[in-house]
């Protein structure tokens, strides 16, 4: 039986970043790790409809840094960064006391090479009763349109009512090398809850090859 191995986690380090960027000793790695999984828990659940790529968090003594990678920066700013105060005082609860605490939105001007946006779009569809096959076909087209040189998408679980049993059903166009460690892989999964049950997705971007480490925080944003 195959081994999958998540084409983010592999090329950590090679061209990808960590998520949550900090060091901490034994006494405090267990606090930060569950403060960092609260924040992201807390983010993702409230702004869901704000269409969210990922969470980073980074840590320095007495500091907290919390990036927001979204589509829809607008609504989660608000009027006058409104917005961003709302999240600092939420966070503020969920964490311990810090010096200072800064929200950043980070505008992701291309969604369609998102590998999490696109699999959150597809699951969305799925809710709203789209056809499986219908929702991969446009989100490949979108995604190979906006450029890409490679995309697979894949959904799993009970697709069809008549049909009880599970399926597999994927598209896939062009290349998608994930063996080449050079390769900018960008990987997206989500989950779509139907009247019939779970349906996972799972996203596959290829766009291009790297030549050295890339660093995420590469968008325009705003504190």
């Amino acid at each position: 039986m195959g081994q999958k191995v998540s084409p983010v986690g592999l090329r950590i380090g090679i061209n990808k970043d960590w998520n949550s960027t900090w060091y901490a000793d034994k006494k405090t790695f267990a606090a930060n790790l569950k403060e960092d999984q609260d924040v992201k828990s807390f983010i993702l659940k409230k702004y869901k409809a704000c269409s969210i790529s990922k969470v980073t968090i980074e840590r320095t003594e007495g500091k907290l840094v919390v990036n927001i990678f979204t589509a829809k920066p607008g609504m989660i700013i608000g009027t006058k960064g409104a917005g961003i105060e709302t999240i600092k005082k939420e966070i503020q609860k969920i964490i311990r006391p810090v010096k200072l605490l800064l929200v950043n939105v980070k505008e992701i001007k291309r969604p369609d090479l998102d590998a999490q946006l696109v699999a959150d779009s597809i699951a969305t569809q799925l809710e709203k009763r789209v056809a499986a096959k219908r929702a991969l076909k446009q989100a490949v087209e979108r995604v190979m349109k906006a450029g890409a040189k490679g995309c697979k998408v894949q959904v799993s679980g009970v697709l069809a009512k008549a049909n009880e049993k599970a399926q597999i059903e994927k598209q896939f166009r062009g290349s998608v090398p994930l063996h080449t460690l050079r390769a900018d892989i960008d990987y997206g999964e989500a989950a779509a809850y139907t009247l019939i049950g779970k349906i996972g997705v799972k996203c596959w971007i290829y766009k291009g090859e790297i030549y050295g480490k890339k660093s995420s925080d590469t968008k325009g944003g705003q504190e």
